[in-house]
């Protein structure tokens, strides 16, 4: 059995995450859920002795049904957050996680049959230059994927209330 790297105190939650940054023909790749009214990155939590490496194609592959090759680690993200919605309602949210640019395949088709707390996931791809008129986490890659970039980011971002 599994064990995420993870743990929730009270109402604090905390998630160590490995996520991939996934671009075809101008297009990047979001999941979402009907429980969830928004769509978010490509990944997951990162099992106790795994590398974040290993995690972010073990997540690629379970969400998409494809394996993806990792080009680079390209964002440390610290995320702090208060959710008012869905599974973490309530909860106190921080989550480190690393991001990796995935090599491009040349093509958008996927093989998903993902579930998330046994709720089907859709995949979309989004156009980079309408990202910004979709709910979509993280936020940062918005800016991110409409500039250039040169190694490894450090991105904090904080949506505590």
């Amino acid at each position: 059995m599994e064990h995420n790297c993870g743990f929730t105190d009270e109402n604090r939650w905390f998630r160590y995450r490995a996520a991939a940054i996934i671009v075809e023909d101008g297009c990047v790749l979001f999941a979402g859920n009907e429980n969830e009214d928004y769509l978010y990155s490509i990944g997951g939590a990162v099992h106790m002795g795994e590398t974040a490496e290993d995690a972010v194609k073990r997540e690629v592959f379970e969400e998409t049904g494809i394996e993806y090759a990792v080009d680079h680690l390209a964002v440390i993200h610290e995320n702090f957050f208060n959710e008012n919605t869905g599974s973490l309602k309530g909860m106190v949210c921080h989550e480190i996680a690393l991001y990796y640019l995935m090599k491009p395949r040349g093509t958008k088709v996927l093989h998903s049959d993902s579930y998330t707390m046994g709720v089907r996931e859709t995949m979309h791809w989004i156009p980079i230059e309408k990202i910004d008129q979709y709910k979509a986490f993280p936020t940062f890659l918005t800016d991110y994927l409409l500039s250039d970039h040169d190694g490894i980011e450090h991105i904090v971002t904080d949506e505590r209330v």
